[in-house]
């Protein structure tokens, strides 16, 4: 780390305690491994028989041998032990972690929102030039079938109400040519009798 800093009397006492447990499975790594060489060389006669010394080797090998292995798991351990420890107590380097990776979001966060408003402004062009090409176009003003539907119905109503309204005052009229006393003539002539009278 940059800043060497002070730890509690706590972890400073679980850190020595794991470098003991380092140093200690490594030596009896190496005790055991350098034994197990020793009892491979080939001794002169003593008073106890090649049988029984070679027994007694084939014995001491198999404990060294789980001396090794029992060592070898105890590093192990001690790896879990300190990768826990870096996790639950290392927090500036978790705060470190966090900020670099709030750092990277907001900068894709930008980059989209800077994408996001080109297409937007884009497609606010096409939209506003595709309008500009609808409405001035002569299809779309002199045929029907261009126009929106709610258009359509709109203009066939206004037709159909101002057909309406100039064919009721054409059958309330009377016909051309016939004023008011011509119409009433013929009711009158009746009334009178036999038909139109001679004056002398």
């Amino acid at each position: 780390m940059a800043q060497q800093r002070a730890l509690p009397q706590s972890k400073e006492t679980l850190l020595q305690s794991y470098n003991k447990r380092l140093k200690d499975d490594v030596k009896s790594i190496m005790d055991n491994f350098t034994e197990i060489i020793k009892t491979a060389k080939i001794e002169d006669e003593t008073q106890v028989s090649r049988a029984t010394q070679g027994e007694q080797d084939n014995y001491e090998m198999h404990v060294r041998a789980a001396n090794i292995v029992r060592a070898g798991e105890s590093l192990m351990k001690l790896v879990s032990d300190l990768k826990q420890f870096l996790i639950l107590n290392d927090f500036p380097s978790v705060n470190e972690a966090i900020d670099q990776r709030n750092q990277q979001l907001r900068a894709l966060q930008e980059e989209c929102d800077r994408k996001l408003i080109t297409l937007r402004d884009e497609v606010s062009i096409d939209l506003y030039e595709l309008e500009e090409e609808y409405y001035s176009s002569s299809s779309s003003l002199c045929e029907a079938n261009d126009l929106p539907l709610c258009e359509a119905y709109w203009r066939l109503d206004l037709d159909t109400d101002s057909a309406d309204g100039l064919s009721a005052p054409l059958l309330a009229s009377p016909e051309p040519g016939v004023g008011p006393l011509q119409a009433a003539a013929p009711a009158h002539s009746h009334t009178g009798g036999s038909g139109p009278t001679e004056h002398a």
